[in-house]
């Protein structure tokens, strides 16, 4: 399991442009990343009924990961990690959460809405995205390299590879994963966000 970003001690991170997760490290001026992996253009509902798309994460750092508001597993476990991750940034614009429901259908803007206010997910810093069951899977297999099993629930809680977050930059390059049940991992990630905010404000 991929748990930590591999940059730690550095003060860049690499970029990422396929399921297997090599590091790539490249300058951020490299003329590579012209046609390097970037999120693609996307448009889902947030649970306040906003179009949520990548027009709002224009210029700005966010986590992205999967979830859906009945999984009884792993989810709580995550948005407890995440919970912190909002906190740490808060008052901080350049930093989102973005989550896609991978169960939309059953995840409704008003079931989302319930589960942020019951959760503490604060409006426009952390959206729960709904939409097209097609256009969700789609995505999250070849923008986050999701595997192939996301939201196969079959006969366990847990949905695979799910526990999974990603690290995006202002440029939609995925630039670090993490466990999102690892305290330690999370840690990192929040160091990591820094790391871009840093890399941001320096070019």
């Amino acid at each position: 399991m991929l748990a930590v970003s591999v940059a730690q001690a550095s003060d860049s991170l690499p970029y990422y442009n396929s399921a297997e997760f090599t590091p790539h490290w490249l300058e951020t001026n490299s003329t590579k990343l012209e046609d390097f992996h970037r999120i693609p253009s996307f448009s889902f509902m947030d649970q306040d009924g906003k179009e949520v798309s990548e027009k709002i994460f224009e210029n700005k750092i966010y986590v992205a990961g999967f979830f859906f508001s009945t999984c009884p597993g792993i989810c709580p476990s995550i948005r407890t990690k995440l919970n912190k991750v909002q906190q740490k940034f808060l008052n901080d614009a350049d930093v989102k959460i973005l989550q896609h429901s991978i169960r939309p259908n059953t995840d409704t803007v008003d079931t989302l809405k319930k589960y942020a206010n019951e959760n503490g997910i604060v409006t426009g810093k952390w959206h729960l995205a709904t939409g097209d069951r097609e256009t969700i899977y789609s995505l999250a297999k070849s923008a986050y390299f999701a595997s192939e099993d996301l939201g196969n629930i079959q006969k366990t809680d847990d949905f695979l590879h799910t526990e999974s977050l990603l690290l995006i930059d202002q440029n939609r390059h995925i630039r670090g994963i993490y466990n999102g049940l690892n305290s330690a991992s999370v840690s990192y990630l929040i160091a990591d966000i820094e790391t871009l905010k840093a890399e941001m404000h320096n070019h």
